[in-house]
């Protein structure tokens, strides 16, 4: 049985620690998912949907927006750049303004 690490409890994206093939059985470590069949090949160290996510819904890794879906992604599928783009973000918004 393959491992993926979820990161976030709000991630709907794990991350896979081995090569699994399609059909694949992945055990999540972290979050609230146990398990869940590939239905794709997916390479070591990218990301697998732990749900069905719909084509312009928020992709979410480290409990953080990554992306939108360019397409319906199936549960267990491959998330990478060919179905997901990323969402430009206001980082500057983001700074802690701190005051030394």
């Amino acid at each position: 049985m393959a491992r993926a690490i979820v990161l976030n409890a709000k991630d709907n994206v794990a991350t896979c620690t081995s090569d699994v093939n399609a059909g694949g059985v992945i055990e999540c470590l972290g979050g609230a998912f146990d398990v869940l069949k590939t239905v794709e090949a997916i390479p070591i160290w990218h990301k697998v949907a732990l749900a069905p996510i719909e084509k312009g819904a928020k992709v979410i890794k480290y409990g953080e927006t990554i992306g939108e879906a360019l397409v319906d992604i199936p549960k267990g599928a491959w998330v990478s750049h060919e179905n997901i783009f990323s969402v430009p973000r206001a980082y500057r918004d983001e700074y802690i303004n701190r005051k030394e």
